[in-house]
This record gives structure tokens, C-alpha cells and sequence, in this order.
């Protein structure tokens, strides 16, 4: 089971396609080096931007994976 949580995306990299992300409502739990789904075009994911993350394991924020981006 997993879940999908809001962000706010502080950086991506393009070279390994992953991103630091800003859950929200906690303005102070960002996790970094989270997977890009490669369905997201890079161009998208300018910093500011509000992202989709899935969780997997709820016990640990940095298995995930950004999913969506708006």
C-alpha cells in the first residue's frame, strides 16, 4: 500500500533524473535524491513547482517517487 503526498519541488536533476522535494504540510521534511517518473517531461520540473509523491512505506519518506507534477 502506499500513499500519494503534496510537494513543492526545491531541485531536479536531469543527469539522474531525481528531485529534492518539500512535503507539504511540513515546511520543514524535504527529501532528496527522490526518482522522476520518466513520464514527466524535464522541462516540467522547474523548482516551485507542485508535485505528487507516492510514498511507499509510510514509515520512511524516501522510499517514493515524484509521480505528477502541476
Amino acid at each position: 500500500m502506499f500513499i500519494v503526498q503534496r510537494g513543492t519541488l526545491l531541485s531536479f536533476s536531469s543527469s539522474t533524473y531525481t528531485a529534492s522535494v518539500l512535503l507539504t504540510p511540513s515546511a520543514s521534511t524535504a527529501i532528496d535524491a527522490v526518482p522522476v517518473s520518466r513520464g514527466i517531461a524535464s522541462a516540467e520540473l522547474v523548482a516551485g513547482r507542485r508535485v505528487a509523491v507516492a510514498i511507499f512505506d509510510g514509515a520512511n519518506p524516501e522510499d517514493a517517487m515524484v509521480v505528477g507534477v502541476w
